[in-house]
């Protein structure tokens, strides 16, 4: 059952909200968040798993990490990324499953 708000949200939440949507609303943002719900990966990783270039992929990621999406941790030489909130990973998996539940209810 979702979280019941019994205020309306004020402008400064409201602009928050619709600064995160935008922010996932882009297709490259929104697979990387997906694959980092399954772990941590590093730039080359998420690129190849992606079909991208490396960076392309570090642009996106500075962008998540800047709004606090994704968290980073050092090893050596290479930086792995993680999600940072369970609200958007809680997001971003309910899109799709909802997007699952459409395809099988138009089969």
């Amino acid at each position: 059952m979702p979280a019941q708000i019994h205020e309306e949200p004020d402008g400064a939440a409201i602009a928050r909200a619709t600064a995160t949507l935008k922010l996932l609303a882009d297709e490259t943002r929104l697979r990387i968040v997906w694959n980092l719900l399954h772990g941590e990966h590093n730039v080359n990783e998420l690129a190849a798993h992606l079909g991208m270039q490396p960076a392309a992929i570090s642009h996106h990621l500075a962008k998540l990490r800047l709004a606090g999406v994704v968290r980073t941790r050092r090893d050596g030489n290479r930086i792995f990324y993680a999600t940072r909130d369970h609200h958007i990973e809680r997001l971003v998996a309910a899109a799709f499953l909802r997007d699952q539940g459409a395809e099988a209810r138009s089969a």
